[in-house]
């Protein structure tokens, strides 16, 4: 297997969205079943938009952030990446979501991903001890297991539970399908295609294999780009006792095929947003806008933006999720360190305070804080 270095794969993506062209011999790496591994946080880039938290008092969960540590491949962001970029608001605790990090080295293929629950559960431990902050970090762990397994995946559930008893809350199995190589990159495709067949929420093996989430008590985590989420509605209703968590928004995407599009892709969008939220056993998270695939190029500007900027892209996505949801079934998330690309921490959540500054005290509880924590069954922080 080849191996390419992060310059490497930023020339070969740009030259992609510059031409058209396929990405020859980056699709057979590894690299691209991992998204993050194409973005290159710039702290010194970062460091040019700089807010001060609002509100620093107001109690926040983020129910959405990775942790990883890949050589070469791409920034490290553990612990105490986190712990700096967290540190001006009120961040009470977290919840991490598998991004193929960390997997065993040996053993039987399909428990290897109880490697990155392993290597997550140590860090919350690190994180218990209170040397790191006030912050705790990972009490909620959602991680991966292929679904399409069947009834053989019990077993991988069980070993991830039995990795972090405390903590184990979800399963993610991605969905974030595109006709385009590139998208698919982007979206965290396996690298294995048969392992991921283009609407594998109908897949009848992955729904047999997700039907043992409820025994267990996990929830589903929903990574689907926009063109999908009626897959998603109709996962959700075929298994109304398992608790969906809609991720990133359902990825509008603004680049390759869709780029110069966005009216006609929020107009689809908001339909099937519309249908999904009728699902009472979907929440959803307000976030994750800031990624490459969203296409909104904040990584190309001289300055990344300020809370105002993102709030005026934002905006309209955030306020429909939450009218169609009701805040009760929402939770704001920050995805970091994907969204670092694009905006600092504290730019991010500054953001969302400033969309909810006339959302009731309750309202805006359950938001930052609430939602996620009754969802995720995270204890008192």
């Amino acid at each position: 297997m080849s191996k390419i270095t992060r310059r490497g794969f930023f020339q070969q993506a740009g030259a992609f969205t510059a031409t058209g062209a396929t990405l020859p011999g980056l699709l057979s790496t590894s690299l691209h079943a991992e998204p993050e591994a194409s973005w290159i946080t710039r702290p010194d880039w970062i460091a040019l938009t700089k807010e001060p938290a609002l509100e620093p008092e107001l109690p926040i969960i983020d129910p959405h952030h990775h942790l990883w540590d890949r050589g070469e491949l791409t920034d490290r962001y553990m612990l105490e990446e986190l712990v700096e970029d967290t540190k001006e608001h009120n961040v009470r605790q977290t919840v991490f979501v598998e991004c193929s990090a960390m997997y065993r080295a040996d053993g039987p293929e399909e428990f290897k991903v109880v490697g990155e629950t392993e290597f997550v559960q140590g860090v919350a431990a690190k994180s218990a001890s209170g040397g790191y902050g006030e912050m705790r970090v990972a009490t909620g762990i959602v991680g991966a297991a292929n679904l399409r397994l069947g009834d053989r995946v019990a077993a991988v559930l069980e070993a991830q539970i039995a990795a972090s008893p405390q903590r184990f809350r979800g399963i993610r199995h991605r969905a974030a399908w595109s006709q385009s190589a590139y998208i698919r990159a982007l979206g965290g495709w396996p690298s294995k295609p048969e392992d991921a067949p283009p609407r594998i929420l109908m897949d009848p093996d992955f729904r047999k294999g997700y039907a043992h989430l409820r025994a267990y008590g996990l929830t589903f985590e929903g990574w689907v780009f926009h063109t999908h989420i009626d897959d998603l509605t109709d996962l959700a209703k075929a298994f109304p006792d398992t608790t969906i968590i809609f991720n990133h928004l359902g990825g509008p995407i603004g680049v390759g095929p869709f780029a110069g599009r966005r009216k006609e892709v929020f107009a689809a969008w908001k339909t099937s947003v519309a249908e999904l939220a009728k699902c009472p056993n979907v929440v959803a998270k307000v976030g994750g806008l800031q990624m490459i695939v969203n296409g909104y190029e904040w990584h190309k500007q001289d300055k990344p933006p300020t809370s105002d900027q993102l709030l005026e892209t934002n905006r309209d996505w955030y306020n429909y999720t939450i009218d169609q949801f009701g805040p009760e079934r929402c939770m704001f998330e920050s995805n970091f360190a994907v969204d670092k690309l694009s905006c600092s921490y504290s730019v991010l959540w500054n953001q969302f305070k400033k969309l909810t500054k006339n959302f009731s005290k309750d309202e805006r509880a359950a938001m930052f804080h609430d939602t996620a924590k009754r969802v995720y069954r995270l204890p008192k922080v």
